[in-house]
C-alpha cells in the first residue's frame, strides 16, 4: 500500500486550497457567522463548479471520476478552512439527488439515532436511512434493502421542516434543528407511501456502493470518512497557528515558543495529527469499516484535544470570540458528534479486536440510520 501522495492528488489538494483562500477567506469566514451560518448558494455553486460535490460520480455522469482517496483531500482543505454548510451530505447525494453534483441543491442528511439534523431550513432535500443505498437496484425492485432509502424533497420536507425545532448549537456555523418529523416520513419511504419521493437511487450506485456487502451502510462509513478528512484538516490548522503564535508572541523578553510547556503542547499538536492522517487515508484506500471506526476516532481526537492546546497557547486571546480557534474548537465538538461518535467507533473496533469477534455490526444502531 502506497500511503505517498501522487503529483496529481498534490495539485488537487493544491487547487482546492487556493479556491478557498479566493472565495473563502477569513473576511467570508467571520460574515458567515455573523449571518448564523446559513449557506451561501453562490459560494456553493461555485464549488459544485469546482467539481467537489461530483468528484466521485463517473465522467461519464457529469462527475470527475475520481475516488475517496481524493474526496478525502478535499475534505481536509474544506476543514482547515472551516467551510460552513451540509458539505458531506451533499458531496453524498450527488447523482442521487438533482442539483447535487452542481451545488444547486443544499443537500443535508438524517443521520439516525435522535441526532439533530443540520442547516435543516435551507436543505433542497435530506437523505434519510443511509444504508439503503449500498444496493440501489434492490430498492428499486422493492426487495430487500429498500427500508428507509432515498431523499425527502417538496411538500413532504416542507412539512417536516414546519414541525422540526431549532436547537441550541455549540457551532455558530452550524444551525441545527431537531426533527422528529422527518424520522416519521422515512418510515413512509419504507412502507413506499406515494407522498415521499425517492430520487435516483440508480444513479448513485457507482458513487455510493462501494463497499464491502459484509458490512451494511457504505454511506454511512463515508460520511464518517470524510467528517474524519473535515477534523484533520482542522487538526492541521490549529497546530499551524499555535505554532506561528508561538513563534510571534513575546513574553519576558523571549518568544513564547522558546519555553519548554509551550514546545510540548505544539509537538503534542503534531504528534496527534500525524497518526490521525496515516490511519485516515488508508481508511480511504480500502474503505474498511473497521479502519474508518479508527480513522474517526483518531482525527477526533486530534481536532479537540488539538483546537485546546491552541487556545492554551493563545493564552487570554484565545477565550475571545475574535480568535478563531474558539470556531475551530466548536466544530471539532461538533463533528465529533457526527456520523460516527467515540463510543460507536470503540464498540466497531472491540468487536474487531475480541478474540471471538463476528462480523462489524452497523455503524448505528438507531433505527432510521442502521445500516
Amino acid at each position: 500500500m502506497d500511503l505517498q501522495l501522487s503529483d496529481d492528488q498534490r495539485a488537487l489538494r493544491s487547487g482546492m486550497r487556493d479556491l478557498l483562500g479566493a472565495v473563502f477567506d477569513r473576511e467570508a469566514l467571520r460574515a458567515a457567522v455573523e449571518r448564523g451560518g446559513t449557506v451561501d448558494r453562490g459560494l456553493w455553486r461555485e464549488l459544485g463548479a469546482a467539481g467537489l460535490f461530483a468528484l466521485r460520480l463517473p465522467e461519464e455522469a457529469g462527475g470527475v471520476g475520481l475516488g475517496l482517496p481524493e474526496a478525502v483531500l478535499l475534505f481536509e482543505e474544506a476543514g482547515r478552512a472551516l467551510l460552513p454548510g451540509p458539505l458531506v451530505a451533499t458531496h453524498l447525494a450527488a447523482g442521487a439527488v438533482e442539483g447535487a453534483a452542481e451545488g444547486e441543491a443544499v443537500v443535508t442528511a438524517l443521520e439516525g439515532g435522535g441526532r439533530p439534523v443540520a442547516h435543516l431550513a435551507e436543505a433542497d432535500a435530506v437523505l434519510v436511512g443511509p444504508g439503503v443505498l449500498t444496493d440501489p437496484a434492490a430498492a428499486l425492485s422493492g426487495s430487500g434493502v429498500r427500508a428507509g432509502s432515498g431523499a425527502l424533497t417538496g411538500e413532504a420536507l416542507a412539512a417536516s421542516v414546519a414541525e422540526a425545532g431549532p436547537v441550541r448549537s455549540l457551532d455558530p456555523l452550524t444551525p441545527l434543528h431537531r426533527a422528529e418529523g422527518i424520522a416519521g416520513a422515512a418510515m413512509g419511504l419504507a412502507r413506499g407511501s406515494e407522498a415521499y419521493q425517492v430520487e435516483g437511487l440508480a444513479g448513485a450506485a457507482s458513487g455510493l456502493a462501494g463497499g464491502s456487502e459484509a458490512y451494511p451502510g457504505a454511506l454511512c462509513r463515508e460520511g464518517a470518512l470524510l467528517t474524519a478528512a473535515e477534523q484533520l484538516g482542522s487538526a492541521t490548522r490549529t497546530t499551524e497557528m499555535a505554532v506561528q503564535h508561538a513563534r510571534t508572541r513575546e513574553q519576558f523578553g523571549a518568544p513564547i515558543g522558546s519555553f519548554q510547556a509551550v514546545k510540548h503542547l505544539c509537538a503534542d499538536m503534531l504528534a496527534r495529527t500525524e497518526p490521525a492522517r496515516s490511519a485516515l487515508y488508508a481508511a480511504a484506500l480500502t474503505a474498511d469499516p473497521v479502519e474508518i471506526a479508527a480513522a474517526k476516532l483518531l482525527a477526533d481526537e486530534a481536532a479537540v484535544r488539538n483546537a485546546r492546546d491552541c487556545l492554551q497557547i493563545h493564552g487570554g486571546m484565545g477565550f475571545t470570540w475574535e480568535a478563531d480557534v474558539h470556531l475551530h474548537l466548536k466544530r471539532a465538538w461538533l463533528r465529533a458528534s457526527r456520523w460516527l461518535t467515540a463510543a460507536e467507533s470503540e464498540e466497531i473496533l472491540a468487536a474487531a479486536l475480541g478474540p471471538s469477534s463476528g462480523p462489524v455490526p452497523p455503524l448505528y444502531s438507531g433505527s432510521a440510520a442502521s445500516g
